[in-house]
């Protein structure tokens, strides 16, 4: 009966030692789900990211005015027969 007993909490024992330390441990789940909850905000960011971008091509896409004032902005560009002040701050 000593022996049985013996055995069984053994078997436990090694149960145990999978449960905790082994591959699919609750460590190892743990730091899994970590990883997943941190690329999910990642891809949550990069998702907001390019639906901006998306919006953006979309506006240049089907409005002119829209091109035109990215050039006027970024480029300088102004109309034939028009004037343009810059105005410094000191």
């Amino acid at each position: 009966m000593k022996l049985l007993w013996a055995i069984m909490i053994t078997l436990i024992l090694v149960l145990q030692g999978r449960l905790w330390f082994g591959e699919g441990s609750f460590a190892q789940v743990w730091a899994l789900e970590q990883s997943i909850a941190e690329q999910q905000r990642e891809n949550d960011e990069l998702a907001t990211r390019n639906e901006r971008l998306y919006a953006e091509v979309r506006n240049l896409r089907n409005q002119q005015g829209a091109v035109e004032e990215r050039a006027r902005m970024n480029l300088g560009l102004i109309r034939q027969d028009e004037t343009f002040f810059l105005v410094v701050e000191n």
